[in-house]
């Protein structure tokens, strides 16, 4: 019990800094840190980060900065994939599922290597945007086009998906692509991208009880109580340390997890 507070006050503290995209390390610290498998591990990582996606989506709502619309229509289109990915992850193997993971990680630490370098060459927000979802000049709301609506539906479905198929928030998914496709603000699309995480987080735990996955609900709600605390002291901390350090110091964290995920997997593989 004592090891699943420490994993969740650690996965906890890295959401709050990172935002939005920290809770894809939940999976990966319950498998290695319990010796659970990933599909063990991935419904009980889901309702941690749900409730603490869903804390930071309250102080947002209260704030004005959750895109609720927009976030309504990404976890509509997400809840179905949810399903799908869930019962995909549950007919792989460990080992495969271990390396489809590190190769998702790999990808998402070299995305935030390639935008701090972008921000370093002295590239504005504007110029790392492809707006196909625009913002109103007056009103600040989204005109709404069946461009808009696409973008949005197809964040949704590749969240959901993963949500199912990997047990993670999917914020590491909706925060750079409504980055890149809308022209929302930075602190909207954290704000939005929680929103979403605690609405198809939710439904893969829903999904699967309704697939009779067994679930330790003690570990569970340690874990889920201190990922809360952890965030929260997160969000207090981010203030003192600029975005790039936080970004440089999580694609590290990430690069060093997933080679770890990796050669597990290859070992079990060759075995």
């Amino acid at each position: 019990m004592l090891l699943s507070a420490l994993l969740g006050a650690l996965v906890g503290a890295i959401l709050g800094l990172t935002g939005a995209g920290g809770g894809i390390l939940a999976v990966p610290a319950l498998s290695v840190g319990m010796h659970w498998t990933m599909q063990q591990a991935a419904p009980v990582a889901l309702i941690a980060v749900a409730i603490g996606a869903a804390v930071g989506a309250a102080e947002g709502l209260r704030k004005g900065l959750v895109r609720y619309k927009a976030a309504a229509l990404i976890a509509l289109c997400g809840f179905p994939l949810v399903y799908l990915g869930q019962s995909l992850a549950h007919q792989l193997s460990q080992p495969v599922l271990q390396a489809g993971f590190s190769g998702v990680m790999l990808l998402v630490a070299y995305r935030l290597i390639q935008q701090v370098r972008k921000q370093g060459a002295g590239q504005s927000e504007a110029e790392l945007r492809f707006g196909k979802a625009r913002i109103h000049p007056e009103s600040g709301k989204f005109i709404w086009t069946v461009s808009t609506a696409a973008v949005l539906a197809a964040i949704g479905g590749a969240t959901g998906f993963l949500t199912g198929l990997l047990g993670v928030g999917g914020g590491f998914v909706i925060v750079p692509m409504l980055r890149k496709f809308t022209e929302v603000s930075m602190q909207g699309i954290v704000a939005t991208s929680l929103m979403v995480i605690a609405l198809v987080g939710a439904s893969g735990v829903g999904s699967a009880l309704l697939q009779h996955t067994a679930i330790p609900w003690a570990a569970a709600a340690t874990f889920s109580a201190t990922t809360v605390l952890g965030m929260v002291a997160g969000r207090s901390l981010i203030r003192k340390i600029s975005p790039q350090q936080v970004q440089m110091a999580f694609s590290l964290v990430l690069t060093l997890v997933a080679t770890g995920l990796l050669l597990s997997a290859l070992q079990s593989l060759l075995a």
